[in-house]
Protein backbone atom coordinates (compact mmCIF):
# COMPACT_ATOMS: atom_id res chain seq x y z
CA UNK A 1 0.00 0.00 0.00
CA UNK A 2 1.28 3.74 -0.83
CA UNK A 3 1.11 6.58 1.33
CA UNK A 4 2.60 10.14 1.24
CA UNK A 5 5.38 11.55 3.42
CA UNK A 6 7.42 14.45 3.05
CA UNK A 7 10.92 14.52 2.97
CA UNK A 8 14.31 17.17 2.69
CA UNK A 9 16.23 16.41 -0.35
CA UNK A 10 19.52 17.87 -0.59
CA UNK A 11 20.59 20.73 -3.23
CA UNK A 12 23.05 20.93 -6.16
CA UNK A 13 25.28 23.55 -5.66
CA UNK A 14 28.66 25.25 -7.13
CA UNK A 15 29.91 25.80 -3.50
CA UNK A 16 31.50 23.35 -0.71
CA UNK A 17 28.12 22.00 1.71
CA UNK A 18 28.09 20.78 5.56
CA UNK A 19 26.34 19.76 8.43
CA UNK A 20 28.22 21.11 11.82
CA UNK A 21 27.41 18.82 14.13
CA UNK A 22 27.97 19.55 18.03
CA UNK A 23 29.39 23.22 17.10
CA UNK A 24 31.55 24.80 19.37
CA UNK A 25 30.86 21.83 21.84
CA UNK A 26 26.95 22.63 21.95
CA UNK A 27 26.02 19.01 22.47
CA UNK A 28 22.57 18.20 20.06
CA UNK A 29 23.01 21.16 18.11
CA UNK A 30 22.73 20.51 14.23
CA UNK A 31 23.77 23.42 11.67
CA UNK A 32 22.54 21.98 8.53
CA UNK A 33 22.78 23.08 4.54
CA UNK A 34 19.95 23.62 2.44
CA UNK A 35 17.50 20.91 2.27
CA UNK A 36 13.92 21.09 0.56
CA UNK A 37 11.02 19.49 2.13
CA UNK A 38 9.59 17.41 -0.64
CA UNK A 39 6.26 15.09 -0.54
CA UNK A 40 6.97 11.84 -2.00
CA UNK A 41 5.06 8.60 -2.61
CA UNK A 42 6.12 5.50 0.00
CA UNK A 43 5.52 1.98 -0.74
CA UNK A 44 5.38 0.21 2.23
CA UNK A 45 6.88 -3.39 1.78
CA UNK A 46 6.04 -5.40 5.02
CA UNK A 47 3.33 -7.63 2.94
CA UNK A 48 5.11 -9.95 0.65
CA UNK A 49 7.47 -7.49 -1.35
CA UNK A 50 10.98 -9.38 -1.69
CA UNK A 51 14.18 -7.63 -1.25
CA UNK A 52 17.81 -8.73 -2.12
CA UNK A 53 20.22 -7.15 -0.31
CA UNK A 54 22.96 -7.55 -3.24
CA UNK A 55 20.76 -5.33 -5.63
CA UNK A 56 18.16 -3.06 -3.31
CA UNK A 57 20.91 -2.60 -0.51
CA UNK A 58 18.40 -3.07 1.85
CA UNK A 59 16.22 -5.96 3.95
CA UNK A 60 14.31 -6.21 6.58
CA UNK A 61 14.88 -9.30 8.92
CA UNK A 62 13.14 -10.91 12.63
CA UNK A 63 16.37 -10.06 15.04
CA UNK A 64 15.16 -11.31 18.71
CA UNK A 65 17.56 -9.27 20.33
CA UNK A 66 18.34 -10.16 24.59
CA UNK A 67 19.27 -6.39 25.64
CA UNK A 68 16.30 -4.58 25.83
CA UNK A 69 17.44 -1.29 27.61
CA UNK A 70 20.57 0.10 25.89
CA UNK A 71 21.06 2.75 28.10
CA UNK A 72 24.24 5.21 28.70
CA UNK A 73 26.06 2.86 30.95
CA UNK A 74 26.82 0.79 27.89
CA UNK A 75 27.38 -2.24 29.54
CA UNK A 76 24.79 -3.55 26.82
CA UNK A 77 27.56 -3.24 24.40
CA UNK A 78 29.41 -6.74 23.79
CA UNK A 79 26.99 -9.05 23.81
CA UNK A 80 24.79 -6.86 21.06
CA UNK A 81 28.09 -6.68 18.98
CA UNK A 82 28.10 -10.57 18.99
CA UNK A 83 24.39 -10.35 18.60
CA UNK A 84 25.10 -8.58 15.39
CA UNK A 85 28.13 -9.65 14.08
CA UNK A 86 25.75 -13.21 13.90
CA UNK A 87 23.49 -11.68 12.04
CA UNK A 88 25.48 -10.50 9.48
CA UNK A 89 27.17 -13.77 8.75
CA UNK A 90 23.37 -15.46 8.59
CA UNK A 91 21.55 -12.89 6.40
CA UNK A 92 24.30 -11.28 4.35
CA UNK A 93 27.62 -13.63 4.33
CA UNK A 94 30.15 -11.41 5.95
CA UNK A 95 32.88 -13.54 6.64
CA UNK A 96 34.35 -10.58 9.46
CA UNK A 97 32.31 -7.47 10.79
CA UNK A 98 33.55 -4.83 13.26
CA UNK A 99 30.48 -3.03 15.10
CA UNK A 100 31.95 0.42 15.55
CA UNK A 101 29.49 3.14 16.59
CA UNK A 102 26.00 2.90 18.19
CA UNK A 103 23.61 5.86 18.21
CA UNK A 104 20.15 5.61 19.81
CA UNK A 105 18.04 8.71 18.33
CA UNK A 106 14.40 9.79 20.08
CA UNK A 107 12.06 11.45 17.94
CA UNK A 108 11.83 13.87 20.37
CA UNK A 109 12.84 17.94 20.21
CA UNK A 110 14.76 18.57 23.69
CA UNK A 111 16.27 15.09 22.44
CA UNK A 112 20.31 15.53 22.04
CA UNK A 113 20.42 12.65 18.87
CA UNK A 114 17.15 13.05 16.84
CA UNK A 115 16.45 11.18 13.77
CA UNK A 116 17.99 12.21 10.64
CA UNK A 117 15.93 13.87 8.11
CA UNK A 118 17.80 14.41 4.84
CA UNK A 119 17.78 12.24 2.02
CA UNK A 120 21.96 10.51 2.18
CA UNK A 121 23.71 7.92 2.79
CA UNK A 122 26.41 7.73 5.28
CA UNK A 123 29.81 7.84 3.61
CA UNK A 124 31.14 9.46 0.42
CA UNK A 125 33.86 6.83 -1.43
CA UNK A 126 36.60 9.16 -0.32
CA UNK A 127 34.82 9.44 3.50
CA UNK A 128 34.58 5.69 3.35
CA UNK A 129 37.91 5.06 2.58
CA UNK A 130 39.18 7.60 5.41
CA UNK A 131 36.77 5.81 7.75
CA UNK A 132 38.22 2.77 6.85
CA UNK A 133 41.75 3.93 7.94
CA UNK A 134 40.56 5.42 10.97
CA UNK A 135 39.59 2.40 12.01
CA UNK A 136 42.29 0.14 10.94
CA UNK A 137 44.91 1.74 10.15
CA UNK A 138 48.00 -0.67 8.94
CA UNK A 139 45.45 -3.41 8.19
CA UNK A 140 43.40 -1.36 6.12
CA UNK A 141 45.06 -2.08 2.97
CA UNK A 142 44.36 -5.80 3.80
CA UNK A 143 40.33 -5.17 3.74
CA UNK A 144 40.75 -2.92 0.82
CA UNK A 145 42.34 -5.42 -1.69
CA UNK A 146 39.34 -7.56 -0.74
CA UNK A 147 35.95 -6.91 -0.10
CA UNK A 148 34.45 -4.86 2.34
CA UNK A 149 31.63 -2.52 2.79
CA UNK A 150 30.24 -0.40 5.98
CA UNK A 151 26.23 -1.63 6.73
CA UNK A 152 24.25 0.08 8.73
CA UNK A 153 22.09 -2.09 11.48
CA UNK A 154 18.79 -0.57 12.50
CA UNK A 155 16.39 -1.55 15.21
CA UNK A 156 13.45 -0.02 16.57
CA UNK A 157 13.93 0.40 20.76
CA UNK A 158 10.49 -0.60 23.40
CA UNK A 159 7.53 0.53 21.58
CA UNK A 160 6.67 0.14 17.76
CA UNK A 161 7.73 2.78 15.23
CA UNK A 162 4.69 5.12 14.82
CA UNK A 163 6.51 8.50 13.83
CA UNK A 164 9.58 9.12 11.80
CA UNK A 165 10.04 5.62 10.01
CA UNK A 166 13.07 4.93 8.27
CA UNK A 167 12.58 4.88 4.52
CA UNK A 168 14.53 3.98 1.73
CA UNK A 169 15.01 5.17 -2.11
CA UNK A 170 15.55 2.15 -3.80
CA UNK A 171 18.93 2.33 -5.95
CA UNK A 172 17.55 1.56 -9.60
CA UNK A 173 15.79 4.47 -8.95
CA UNK A 174 18.45 6.65 -8.47
CA UNK A 175 21.04 8.08 -11.11
CA UNK A 176 24.76 9.15 -10.67
CA UNK A 177 24.14 12.76 -11.07
CA UNK A 178 21.55 13.06 -8.00
CA UNK A 179 23.84 12.39 -5.53
CA UNK A 180 25.96 15.70 -4.29
CA UNK A 181 28.88 15.43 -1.33
CA UNK A 182 28.39 17.07 1.49
CA UNK A 183 30.85 17.69 4.62
CA UNK A 184 30.15 16.50 7.99
CA UNK A 185 31.73 18.48 10.29
CA UNK A 186 32.34 17.47 14.18
CA UNK A 187 34.28 18.74 16.93
CA UNK A 188 37.35 16.69 15.88
CA UNK A 189 37.22 15.11 12.83
CA UNK A 190 35.50 15.97 9.43
CA UNK A 191 33.54 13.17 7.72
CA UNK A 192 31.76 13.09 4.08
CA UNK A 193 28.33 12.04 2.98
CA UNK A 194 26.20 11.87 -0.27
CA UNK A 195 23.17 13.66 0.04
CA UNK A 196 20.55 12.67 -2.64
CA UNK A 197 18.77 15.59 -4.80
CA UNK A 198 15.44 15.44 -5.83
CA UNK A 199 14.04 13.16 -9.05
CA UNK A 200 10.76 11.98 -9.62
CA UNK A 201 11.34 9.11 -10.54
CA UNK A 202 12.82 7.81 -7.15
CA UNK A 203 10.70 4.64 -5.70
CA UNK A 204 10.45 5.39 -1.74
CA UNK A 205 10.03 2.36 0.61
CA UNK A 206 9.16 1.70 3.97
CA UNK A 207 8.43 -1.40 6.44
CA UNK A 208 5.47 -0.37 8.68
CA UNK A 209 5.13 -0.48 12.44
CA UNK A 210 8.59 -1.72 13.08
CA UNK A 211 9.25 -3.62 16.37
CA UNK A 212 12.20 -4.06 18.82
CA UNK A 213 12.49 -7.63 17.31
CA UNK A 214 13.01 -6.66 13.24
CA UNK A 215 15.84 -4.73 12.10
CA UNK A 216 16.45 -3.28 8.87
CA UNK A 217 19.90 -3.91 7.34
CA UNK A 218 21.03 -1.28 4.75
CA UNK A 219 23.98 -0.95 2.51
CA UNK A 220 25.81 2.27 2.79
CA UNK A 221 29.32 1.42 1.09
CA UNK A 222 30.36 -1.28 -1.21
CA UNK A 223 34.11 -1.18 -2.52
CA UNK A 224 32.78 -3.95 -4.92
CA UNK A 225 29.91 -1.18 -6.16
CA UNK A 226 27.40 -3.27 -4.60
CA UNK A 227 24.71 -0.11 -4.58
CA UNK A 228 24.76 2.27 -1.17
CA UNK A 229 21.02 3.18 -0.59
CA UNK A 230 19.44 6.55 0.04
CA UNK A 231 17.57 6.70 3.42
CA UNK A 232 15.91 9.26 6.01
CA UNK A 233 13.06 9.51 8.58
CA UNK A 234 9.78 9.84 6.97
CA UNK A 235 7.71 12.06 8.09
CA UNK A 236 4.15 10.52 7.29
CA UNK A 237 0.96 12.36 6.02
CA UNK A 238 -2.08 12.77 8.62
CA UNK A 239 0.65 10.84 11.39
CA UNK A 240 -0.50 13.95 13.66
CA UNK A 241 0.91 13.54 17.52
CA UNK A 242 1.67 10.47 19.51
CA UNK A 243 2.34 9.58 22.65
CA UNK A 244 5.30 7.19 21.90
CA UNK A 245 7.63 8.96 19.77
CA UNK A 246 10.32 6.69 17.71
CA UNK A 247 13.27 5.48 19.23
CA UNK A 248 15.95 3.61 17.77
CA UNK A 249 19.37 2.45 17.83
CA UNK A 250 21.51 2.80 14.69
CA UNK A 251 24.92 0.92 14.28
CA UNK A 252 27.21 1.06 12.06
CA UNK A 253 29.67 -1.65 11.05
CA UNK A 254 32.52 -2.39 8.87
CA UNK A 255 31.99 -5.93 7.30
CA UNK A 256 34.48 -8.39 4.92
CA UNK A 257 33.39 -10.44 2.56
Amino acid sequence: MDTTATVNYHVAAPFEQAFHIDPNGDEGKLVSPELVPTRVKVRDVRNGVALDFARDGVMFVDSVSAIRDFDASNGWQETYNRELSDLLVRKIGAKESIVFDHTVRIDDPVSTRRPARNVHTDYSPSGAQQRLRDLLGERADDWEAGHFAFVNVWRPVRNPVVTAPLGFVLPQSVVDEDWVNVNVIYPDRVGAILGLVANEAHEWIYFSCMTSDEVALFNIFDNHERPAIAHSALDLLGEGSVETPRVSIESRTLVRY
